[in-house]
């Protein structure tokens, strides 16, 4: 049986390490659509978007989250894509009106899940945004009041750091860049199809892979849930091994209350939920695991 979320808990997290960008000029709209897997024209100065950016084989590059404000777009995205994520975008800017500039030191962006809000400053954006699973909001504040305004929120808040975010996010199935996603990972393979894909809104980069892997419905790998059947730590990057075979990976792994529990990729015919699997890593017996639905 799955755990409810307990609705009642206020957790703040502080995403301000994150990469941000601005995207202005009058082709914006159409230049971001042409890159991203989700339409932006759902973007609001009130509600964010998330997408995936891909390559010509439809494996990720990048992903993020975009909201609108005024005459631009606000990006972020992990802070391991700040190398990669902006010239990845520019690269295509050829004969566009868009301008990418780099806001990573003039914003912070804390993220609260549970109601009520606190009070916020009137120079803080509220910006609805579904980053773990569960609905919440993003409070983009200029990095100069960044610390008061934490203050105010840590008040009726409970600070959520890395550590707590990592095994909180996990227990919610959410991947993540660097762990489950990377750049030999295709977005529907990371259960994102349904966060990050609009089939309706036109061309994109890497749009054909993702096409026809709806149409055919098929996927070689899954991101799924595992959980440790004798109670033994799982850790990241162990191999899941099944008739002797090779069959997936683990990407991240926590403890859940009474439960080792992890996130890993399993191929077709060994995923589905209920399936018992050795997770083996090096200079280590092998650990039986069960496959679970998501979140666990």
């Amino acid at each position: 049986m799955k755990a409810e979320f307990n609705s009642s808990v206020r957790l703040f997290f502080d995403l301000s390490a994150r990469v941000k960008l601005r995207v202005t000029g009058a082709d914006r709209l159409r230049f971001l659509n042409g890159q991203l897997t989700n339409d932006v024209r759902k973007a609001t100065d009130t509600k964010t978007v998330e997408a995936c950016v891909l390559n010509a084989k439809g494996k990720m590059d990048a992903h993020l989250f975009l909201h609108a404000k005024d005459d631009s777009f606000l990006l972020d995205a992990e802070a391991a894509l700040a190398p990669t994520l902006q010239p990845r975008l520019e690269r295509y800017v050829i004969a566009d009106d868009v301008v990418i500039q780099d806001l990573r030191a003039q914003w912070s962006i804390f993220h609260l899940i549970g109601q009520p809000l606190p009070k916020i400053s009137a120079t803080a954006r509220v910006v609805l945004a579904n980053r773990f699973g569960e609905d919440g909001h993003d409070l983009w504040i200029e990095a100069a009041q960044s610390n008061e305004l934490a203050t105010t929120v840590s008040r009726t808040f409970g600070l959520c750091d890395e550590k707590c975010a990592e095994g909180f996010r996990i227990r919610q199935g959410i991947p993540r860049w660097g762990c489950e996603l990377t750049s030999e990972i295709i977005p529907i393979e990371a259960n994102l199809e349904g966060r990050c894909i609009d089939y309706e809104k036109g061309c994109y980069i890497g749009q054909e892979t993702i096409s026809r892997m709806k149409m055919s419905g098929q996927r070689n790998k899954q991101l799924c849930g595992v959980v440790s059947l004798d109670n033994l730590p799982l850790k990241s990057g162990a191999r899941l091994v099944a008739e002797g075979k090779d069959v997936g990976w683990l990407t991240s792994a926590t403890r859940s209350g009474d439960r080792e529990i992890a996130l890993g990729y399993i191929k077709r015919r060994f995923n589905a939920v209920g399936s018992r699997l050795d997770a083996v890593a090096p200079e280590s017996d092998g650990i039986r695991v069960e496959v679970v639905d998501l979140p666990f």
